[in-house]
C-alpha cells in the first residue's frame, strides 16, 4: 500500500461561476479558488495542464495547424480540379472522418472540421493520446514523470469510457493493492453545458450527479489512507451565447479566391487566417479592422498568452471574437448551435476554471499551467514506488 494517495480530477468546463456560490464538494474540498485559463480551446489547455508549459512550448493550441508537407489528407491535392459541392458535402466528410479516426490514425477527436477542398493544407495536433507517457511531444507531461520515477499510477479518459464508466472503475480500483496517483478526465460536462448553460435547476442536477459519484470515490480513497490528497480542476469555464456572426460569409464576399488567395479556418470563436496574396492579407486586414464583434490580436499580446508561434503554423493573423459571440462557422457541423461557449479571452471572468482541493500542494496554484507543479510535488511525495502501473 502506498504511503499517500492522491486523486487529481479533471472535470472538462466547469467554471468558476458554476461552484463559486454552491456547496460542490465543498465537504471535501475547502479550499476553493478561480484559475486563469489559457486563450483557446481543451486542445490547447489540457496539455498545458498537464506539462506546465504554454501551448507555445507544447506545440499543442488549436486542433488544425497548417502544415501541407506533412498532412495526413495531402493526397487530396489529386482532387483539387473536383468542383467544391462536389467535394465538400455531408457524406464526404464523413468518410474523411471515419478515415481519419480508422486509418491514419489521428485518434477518436478527429473531425473533418474544414472543407475537404482545402484539407490538404492541414495537419492534426492531437494524433496521440495525451493521457498515456509520450503524449506530447513538445514537453514532459505529468504521466512521463510519473513512469520515469516508477511511481503507480492510474490514468482514466474518454479514450476508453465514458464519465460514469470511469467513476465506477476509479472507485472499484481504490481498493487494496492500489496505485499512488489516480488521474481522472471526466469530458461530458463540456457537452452538456453547451446546450444547457443558462438552465440552473438543469446545472445543478447535473453537478449534483457528479458529487454524489465523486463522493464516494473520495470517501474509497480517504478509507485506504486517511490524509489522501484530493484536489479537482477545470481547464476553463463557459459563457452564454447571445450573438452570432457569419464572418465566413463576409470574408466570401471580398471576392478572394481560397486556396489560392488565403486559407482560413473559422472555429466558433476565433478565425484564423493564412495569407497567399498581398491583396489578400490587405483586404481581410482591412475588413476584419471594421468589425464590433471581435478584433485582431497581435503577435505582442499572443506572445503575452503564450500562443505566439514563429513559424505560424496556427495562422498569420488571430481574429478572437468578444463574449458572448459566437461564428456561423462548419467547425462542429451546420447544426451547432449551443448557449454556451468558451474559447473567449482569458480576461474574461466567464473564462475560468477552477480549483478545488483539501489544500495539499495548491498554495500557490492561479492559473492552470500551475497545476502541473502540484501533481509533480504530489508524485515526488509518493512513496513506496513499486515497478509502475500505466494505464488501465
Amino acid at each position: 500500500m502506498p504511503d499517500t494517495l492522491h486523486l487529481f480530477v479533471l472535470v472538462d468546463a466547469l467554471g468558476w461561476r458554476y461552484v463559486e456560490n454552491e456547496d460542490f464538494l465543498r465537504d471535501y474540498l475547502p479550499v476553493r479558488r478561480p484559475l486563469k485559463t489559457v486563450l483557446g480551446y481543451s486542445a490547447g489547455a489540457i496539455p498545458t495542464i498537464l506539462t506546465g508549459r504554454m501551448p507555445a512550448e507544447t506545440g499543442h493550441w488549436n486542433l488544425f495547424y497548417y502544415d501541407p508537407s506533412g498532412a495526413p489528407f495531402r493526397w487530396l491535392r489529386y482532387f483539387r480540379f473536383v468542383p467544391r459541392p462536389v467535394l465538400d458535402n455531408c457524406i464526404t466528410r464523413r468518410l474523411l472522418t471515419q478515415m481519419g479516426r480508422r486509418m491514419l490514425g489521428l485518434g477518436p477527436l478527429f473531425d473533418c472540421a474544414v472543407s475537404p477542398h482545402v484539407l490538404r493544407y492541414f495537419n492534426w495536433s492531437e494524433k496521440r493520446n495525451i493521457y498515456l507517457p509520450g503524449g506530447i511531444e513538445g514537453a514532459r507531461s505529468i504521466f512521463d514523470e510519473l513512469f520515469a520515477r516508477g511511481i503507480p499510477y492510474r490514468s482514466y479518459s474518454y479514450h476508453r469510457w465514458t464519465d460514469q464508466e470511469i467513476l465506477e472503475r476509479a472507485l472499484a480500483d481504490l481498493r487494496p493493492p492500489v496505485a499512488c496517483f489516480y488521474f481522472l478526465y471526466l469530458s461530458e460536462l463540456d457537452g452538456f453545458l453547451h446546450h444547457h448553460c443558462l438552465d440552473t435547476a438543469a446545472v445543478r442536477t447535473r453537478l449534483r450527479w457528479y458529487a454524489d459519484r465523486l463522493r464516494a470515490v473520495f470517501a474509497a480513497a480517504r478509507r485506504i489512507d486517511p490524509a489522501s490528497g484530493l484536489t479537482l480542476f477545470s481547464d476553463h469555464g463557459m459563457a452564454a451565447v447571445r450573438f452570432h456572426h457569419d464572418l465566413a460569409k463576409e470574408i466570401l464576399s471580398l471576392g478572394l479566391r481560397e486556396p489560392e488567395d488565403y486559407l482560413a479556418v473559422y472555429d466558433s470563436t476565433m478565425a484564423r487566417f493564412w495569407f497567399r496574396t498581398a491583396r489578400a492579407r490587405g483586404a481581410i486586414t482591412a475588413r476584419l479592422a471594421e468589425l464590433s464583434c471581435g478584433r485582431v490580436l497581435s503577435d505582442e499580446e499572443l506572445r503575452r498568452l503564450g500562443v505566439l508561434f514563429p513559424d505560424q503554423r496556427y495562422g498569420d493573423l488571430i481574429f478572437l471574437l468578444n463574449p458572448g459571440w459566437m461564428l456561423h462557422c462548419d467547425f462542429h457541423g451546420s447544426g451547432w448551435m449551443p448557449t454556451g461557449m468558451h474559447g473567449y479571452h482569458p480576461d474574461d471572468p466567464d473564462s475560468d476554471g477552477v480549483l478545488l482541493s483539501d489544500g495539499q500542494h495548491v498554495r500557490h496554484v492561479a492559473s492552470i499551467a500551475d497545476l502541473f507543479d502540484c501533481m509533480l510535488s504530489a508524485a515526488r511525495l509518493a512513496a513506496g514506488a513499486v515497478p509502475a502501473c500505466h494505464e488501465v
